[in-house]
């Protein structure tokens, strides 16, 4: 199983990125999924999850009304869309997905690491003032 972000680089504040997390090595159409970041010194943090449908989805406040995150079911692949980006989001942009074996209903969602079993190598996201 292999989780692969990109789309990350550096723009200016107020810019947008849009990252993508593709997965392979199994489906994970019917998974939540989840976005973290880490900055440098900092502990990693929740930033996105949607569930295996779409139809929900939580965010920090911290990007609350900035960033949207949604899926691609047929492509296994996820998406944050970050919008009005700030210096503070500089960081390393990870997504994650459970173990599979375990039933998820279609709302069901996770804003904690422990929720997640699989993470990809991260890509990095820079933000200038």
């Amino acid at each position: 199983v292999q989780l692969v972000e990109s789309g990350g680089g550096l723009v200016q504040a107020g810019g947008s990125l849009r990252l993508s997390c593709a997965a392979s090595g199994r489906t994970f159409s019917y998974c939540p999924m989840g976005w973290f970041r880490q900055a440098p010194g900092k502990e990693r943090e929740f930033v996105a999850t949607i569930s295996w449908s779409g139809g929900t989805t939580y965010y920090a406040d911290s990007v609350k009304g900035r960033f949207t995150i949604s899926r691609d079911n047929a492509r296994n692949t996820v998406y944050l869309q970050m919008n009005s980006l700030k210096p503070e989001d500089t960081a390393a942009y990870y997504c994650a997905a459970p173990r599979g074996g375990t039933y998820y209903s279609s709302t069901y969602y996770s804003t904690t690491s422990k929720g997640y079993d699989y993470w990809g190598q991260g890509t990095q996201v820079i933000v200038s003032s």
